[in-house]
C-alpha cells in the first residue's frame, strides 16, 4: 500500500486539476452515463442489421469483418461510406435509432454518473452530451434518471451527416459554440479512442473512463494521459473530500 500512495496521490491531484480548470464537461453518453446496451445487447442489433440490409437487395456492401462486427455503429458507418446520403442509409440510420429508444428501457446507469452529474450541475459547472448515439435516446435515458435538466438542451448526438461522427469533433465544435466557451475551459469525458481523437481535433482535455481494463489499455495505446476505471474518485474529488487514510 505504501509504495502505491505516491502515484494514487498524483492521480488525485491530477484529477483536481482537470476538475478545477472545466466551466464546461462534454459527456460521451454510452460508456461514462450508462451502458445502452446492457440487455438489448449491441451484438444482436449489430447482426439484425446486417440481415436486414442483406435482404434489401445490393449485394457486396459491407466486407466479411463489418458483417460479424459486434458494434452496430460500425455497420452503419460502413454504408454510409459506400452509399453516401442515400435512403438506404437513412433507412438503416432509423433503424439503428428504434434499437438505441429500446435498450433505453433496459440500460444501467453508471456507477456514480448520476451523483457526479446533479454534483457537477450544482456546483455551476455546464454540461453537454456529445455522442454518435441518436440525440433521441440520450433525451429518453436522461429523462428516465431524471438528468435531463442537467443537460438539456445541450444533447449533440448523431445526424444525418454520418461523415461527422466522432472522431470527427462535430458534435464537440456544437456544444461549445452553443454554449460560448472557449475549448480550453472544457473536458472531454469519454470512452472511445474515438472520443480522445474528437477531443484533441477540438482542443479540449479529455478524461478516459474505462470500465474494464480493455478499455483503459486502448485509450492509454491512444495516448490518453488521463484514465479512471470507476467515476468515484471524481465524484470525491468533485465534493472536496479528504481521502480515507
Amino acid at each position: 500500500m505504501t509504495s502505491n500512495a505516491p502515484s494514487a496521490a498524483r492521480e488525485t491531484e491530477q484529477l483536481r486539476e482537470l476538475v478545477a480548470s472545466a466551466r464546461v464537461v462534454l459527456w460521451d453518453f454510452d460508456g461514462p452515463i450508462c451502458r445502452l446496451f446492457a440487455a438489448h445487447r449491441a451484438e444482436q442489433v449489430a447482426v439484425d442489421l446486417v440481415e436486414w440490409l442483406e435482404r434489401q437487395g445490393p449485394r457486396g456492401l459491407l466486407t466479411e469483418s463489418e458483417r460479424e462486427t459486434p458494434d452496430p455503429q460500425v455497420v452503419l458507418r460502413a454504408l454510409a461510406r459506400r452509399k453516401p446520403g442515400g435512403g438506404l442509409v437513412a433507412a438503416l440510420e432509423e433503424r439503428l435509432t428504434r434499437e438505441e429508444l429500446r435498450a433505453v428501457a433496459c440500460a444501467l446507469p453508471t456507477p456514480y454518473a448520476d451523483p457526479l452529474i446533479r454534483t457537477w450541475t450544482a456546483v455551476g459547472v455546464r454540461l453537454a452530451v456529445t455522442t454518435n448515439n441518436s440525440p433521441c435516446a440520450v433525451r429518453a435515458y436522461l429523462e428516465s434518471r431524471g438528468l435531463v435538466g442537467c443537460f438539456a438542451p445541450h444533447l449533440y448526438g448523431r445526424t444525418r451527416h454520418l461523415d461527422h461522427l466522432k472522431p470527427h469533433p462535430h458534435c464537440l465544435h456544437r456544444a461549445l459554440n452553443a454554449m460560448g466557451a472557449a475549448p480550453a475551459t472544457a473536458l472531454m469525458l469519454g470512452d472511445a479512442p474515438s472520443d480522445l481523437a474528437a477531443a484533441r481535433a477540438a482542443g479540449v482535455p479529455f478524461l478516459g473512463y474505462a470500465r474494464h481494463e480493455g478499455k483503459a489499455r486502448a485509450l492509454r495505446a491512444a495516448g490518453a494521459g488521463h484514465v479512471v476505471r470507476s467515476l468515484e474518485p471524481l465524484l470525491h474529488v468533485l465534493r472536496g473530500d479528504r481521502p480515507v487514510r
